[in-house]
């Protein structure tokens, strides 16, 4: 009788009881997918656009080659001093060498600094009108540290009239005030609530305009009469000219009204809008009263981070000024 033949060589019984094994075994199940965590939603800011993250800039090494910055609404009591104030000391935290120029016969500037415009010898007026008077004579030390001023007072309040006969009228104040970007980072000019000769000087003179905002419903109504006033000093007088941000001011985020306002603003002029809007807040006042920026009178206050967050911003905007 013939052996039997196999096509596969006959197993051993242990090679046979791992086989059966294997082939009874349950299939392993696919390895599970573990998705990414879902992203964390952006944080919409109180103008309803993500807010984005302003990181503070570098350091400077050297000083100088001043970005001109002119505060202007001709509307007044929209917060264009405060602004300037609260601005200027928050740069100075970051690191910059601020002037603050106070371009307004009212003096709110110098007095928010808490000096007296009586009793300063020179002033705006001063370097404007009479030519011989030495920028140093004009520039004051404040009691924030990085921050200077030339003040202004009552003197001041004819200045308009005079510039009328000036030759090269328009470009009085951008003279006057060349000696100082080789000195500092920023220059902010405070104008008085007026679209007159001496905001088209201030508006000569600088690289960009902020244009504080009070929102409420009869800010909005100048604006359009501002960017035309704007859009003239570029086109015949200073083509650097920029805007850099509309900034809502006294913002009551409890009020539709507020709402309504800042939601028409950014309809309106979109990324023109600064992300920061300063919130309504008796701090302010308490802070003027006291003659010095809401960053040192009361350091931890929201009014004092939303100016910080604005110092930011703005130097993004301007390019690390």
């Amino acid at each position: 009788m013939s052996e039997p033949t196999f096509a596969t060589p006959p197993k051993t019984p242990l090679a046979y009881r791992e086989a059966r094994a294997a082939a009874e075994a349950p299939a392993e199940a696919p390895a599970e997918v573990v998705a990414p965590p879902p992203a964390a939603p952006p944080t919409i800011g109180p103008t309803g656009r993500p807010l984005p993250d302003f990181p503070d800039p570098g350091p400077i090494t050297e000083h100088g080659n001043a970005t001109v910055i002119t505060m202007c609404n001709q509307k007044g009591g929209v917060g264009k001093t405060t602004t300037a104030i609260n601005l200027g000391a928050a740069l100075a935290e970051l690191g910059r060498k601020v002037l603050l120029v106070d371009f307004d016969p009212q003096a709110s500037l110098t007095v928010g600094l808490g000096i007296n415009p009586n009793s300063v010898d020179a002033t705006i007026y001063h370097l404007t009108m009479e030519r011989d008077t030495p920028i140093d004579e004009v520039i004051l030390k404040t009691r924030v540290p990085g921050v200077d001023l030339i003040p202004s007072n009552i003197d001041f309040a004819g200045a308009e009239m005079q510039l009328i006969n000036e030759v090269a009228r328009e470009q009085v104040l951008a003279r006057a005030l060349a000696p100082t970007l080789e000195t500092y980072d920023v220059v902010l000019i405070d104008c008085q609530p007026s679209l007159g000769l001496l905001t088209v000087n201030a508006l000569t003179a600088s690289h960009g305009v902020i244009v504080p905002l009070e929102c409420e419903y009869f800010a909005l109504r100048g604006v359009a009469m501002l960017k035309g006033t704007i859009d003239k000093v570029q086109d015949r007088l200073n083509p650097e000219l920029k805007i850099v941000g509309l900034l809502g001011t006294m913002y009551d985020g409890r009020t539709l009204h507020s709402r309504e306002v800042l939601q028409t603003l950014v309809d309106g002029w979109g990324d023109a809008v600064f992300h920061t809007v300063i919130r309504r807040t008796v701090k302010f006042s308490e802070a003027t009263v006291a003659g010095e920026p809401l960053t040192t009178y009361s350091s931890e206050s929201p009014g004092a981070d939303a100016y910080r967050q604005l110092a930011r911003e703005v130097l993004a905007r301007c390019h690390d000024a």
